[in-house]
C-alpha cells in the first residue's frame, strides 16, 4: 500500500504513464481505421495461423483490420536486425558509427529509419497482394497508383507508429518499440481466452456428454496452466542474475594502504529480455511476404515449401514424415538472437576499461584483459542456459499444439505472453528506479 500510494504521490511517474497511456489510445484508435479505398473480408482470418497472423497478433488485429497501423513497427524491427548485423565489421562505415558514442548512434538511427521506410514500403505491398490472393482484400482503384496510394498510407502508419514509440521512451514509461508490441498482443488475449473457453467447455457442455464436458475441462486447465507457467517461468528467469564479486580499492594519500570495498556485478541470466522473440518473429514472417511478393499469387512448389518450412505453428510433410521444421527454425533464431543482442546489452570489453579505469576489479580476477575474458566467459555461459529457457518457453505451447493437448490458437499465446511478461518487468523496475531516485533526491534535500 506504501509503494502504490508513493506512486500516486510520484508527479513523475504519474505523468509519464498517464503519457504513455495516451499513446496507447491513439493507437488502438488507429488500429480500427481502414486503410482508405480498400475493402476488407475478415472472415479470411478464422482459423487462420501463419506469418501474418504473428503480425496480426503483436499488431492487436491491426492487419486484420487492414489499418493504417497494420504494418506495426515490424519494418523498423527488421531493419534494425540488418543493420546491427551490418554494424559487427561487415560495413566499415556502419561499424565507425558504432566507435563515435553519441553522435554515432544518432547516424546509426537515422540509417535505421531510412531503411525501415523501404522494408516498410516492400512489406507492404507483399501483404497486399497476399491478401488479395487469398480474397481477404479488395481494393477500389486497382491501378498501379491505387497500389501506391495505400503503400504510402500504411508506410505512414508504420513510420507514425516508429515516433509514438520514441515519444514514449523519451516522455513515457519502457521501451517505446516494445510498449507498442505489448499493447497489440494484451489487447488479443481476452479473445483469445474467450474464443478458447467457448471451444473447450461451452461447446462440450451444450452437448450434455459428461465425458466430453470432463475432457473440456481437462483442456481448459491444461491450457490456464501453460499460460501460468510461461508468466512463472518468465519471471523468474527475467529476475535471475548470476552476481560476481567486485572490489574497489581506493588509494588514500595521508594513509598509504588500501581500503577495501566488496560489492557485486549482477549479470542477468537473460539479458537480452524480450528482443531475441521479438526479432526472432520478424525473421519467420519475411519469406511469406518475400513470396507473395514475388509470386503474384502463383508461388512454385519450392517456394511453397519454403513458406511451410517457415510456418512454425505446424508440422512440414517430408515425404511422408511430419516434422517440426518451423519449430526448430525458430528455436535456433532465438538462440542466435539470446547471444547477439546480450553482447550488445554488455559489453566485456568495456566492463574491462572502466573497471580499470576506476581502479574497480573482479575479485580473484587480474584488471584489463583478463577481466575481460572472464566476463566473456561467464556471459557465454549463462546466456547459453537463459538462451535455453527463452526457448522452451516459447515453444511450450507449440510443443502442445503439435502433440493436440491444445488448439492451434495458444501456439500464439508464448511468444505473446513472453514480450506482455519481460515488458512489464522492465517497467515495473524503471517506476522502482525513477521512485527510488525521486525519493533519494527528495531525502538530499
Amino acid at each position: 500500500m506504501n509503494k502504490l500510494a508513493a506512486f500516486f504521490h510520484n508527479k513523475d511517474v504519474l505523468n509519464r504513464v498517464l503519457f504513455t497511456l495516451a499513446i496507447f489510445f491513439v493507437f488502438r484508435i488507429g488500429s480500427a481505421i481502414t486503410v482508405p479505398g480498400v475493402k476488407v473480408n475478415e472472415s479470411v482470418w478464422d482459423n487462420r495461423y501463419d506469418a501474418f497472423s504473428i503480425l496480426n497478433m503483436m499488431g492487436g488485429g491491426a492487419l486484420q483490420n487492414f489499418s493504417i497501423f497494420a504494418l506495426g513497427v515490424s519494418p523498423y524491427i527488421t531493419s534494425q536486425i540488418i543493420v546491427q548485423l551490418l554494424s559487427m565489421d561487415v560495413l566499415p562505415a556502419l561499424t565507425q558509427m558504432t566507435k563515435e558514442g553519441e553522435t554515432g548512434r544518432k547516424k546509426l538511427d537515422v540509417v535505421n529509419r531510412m531503411l525501415a521506410v523501404i522494408l516498410a514500403a516492400i512489406q507492404a505491398y507483399g501483404i497486399i497482394v497476399a491478401l488479395q490472393n487469398a480474397d481477404g482484400l479488395t481494393l477500389v482503384d486497382s491501378s498501379a497508383w491505387g497500389y501506391v496510394k495505400i503503400v504510402i498510407f500504411m508506410v505512414a502508419g508504420s513510420m507514425m507508429l516508429n515516433w509514438m514509440g520514441d515519444q514514449i521512451t523519451d516522455k513515457g514509461i519502457g521501451n517505446g518499440i516494445s510498449m507498442m508490441i505489448f499493447v497489440g498482443i494484451i489487447s488479443s488475449l481476452p479473445s483469445q481466452l474467450a474464443n478458447a473457453f467457448d471451444t473447450f467447455l461451452k461447446n462440450n457442455v451444450n452437448t450434455g456428454d459428461p465425458s466430453l464436458i470432463l475432457q473440456g475441462a481437462v483442456q481448459i486447465f491444461i491450457y490456464i496452466l501453460a499460460f501460468v507457467a510461461i508468466i512463472i517461468f518468465v519471471t523468474f528467469i527475467e529476475k535471475s542474475v548470476r552476481k560476481l564479486p567486485v572490489s574497489h580499492s581506493n588509494q588514500s594519500q595521508a594513509i598509504e594502504e588500501e581500503s577495501m570495498q566488496s560489492s557485486f556485478l549482477p549479470i542477468k541470466v537473460n539479458a537480452s529480455s524480450v528482443m531475441p522473440v521479438i526479432f526472432a518473429s520478424s525473421i519467420m514472417v519475411a519469406p511469406s511476404i518475400i513470396i507473395s511478393l514475388f509470386s503474384n499469387g502463383n508461388p512454385p512448389d519450392w517456394a511453397k515449401k519454403i513458406e511451410e518450412v517457415f510456418n512454425y505453428q505446424a508440422l512440414t510433410t517430408m515425404g511422408n514424415v511430419k516434422f517440426p521444421w518451423g519449430t526448430i527454425i525458430y528455436a535456433v533464431l532465438i538462440i542466435m538472437f539470446a547471444y547477439f543482442y546480450s553482447q550488445l546489452e554488455i559489453n566485456p570489453e568495456r566492463i574491462a576499461e572502466n573497471f580499470q579505469n576506476s581502479g574497480t576489479y573482479i575479485t580473484g580476477v587480474k584488471p584489463g584483459t583478463e577481466t575481460q575474458r572472464y566476463i566473456s566467459r561467464i556471459l557465454y555461459r549463462i546466456t547459453f542456459m537463459g538462451s535455453l529457457a527463452l526457448t522452451f518457453i516459447a515453444l511450450l505451447p507449440l510443443i502442445l499444439t503439435l502433440t493436440g493437448a491444445v488448439p492451434q490458437s495458444l501456439a500464439l499465446g508464448g511468444t505473446g505472453l513472453i514480450i506482455v511478461v519481460g515488458v512489464t518487468l522492465e517497467v515495473y523496475n524503471q517506476i522502482n528506479g525513477i521512485m527510488a531516485g525521486n525519493g533519494y533526491v527528495e531525502s538530499e534535500l
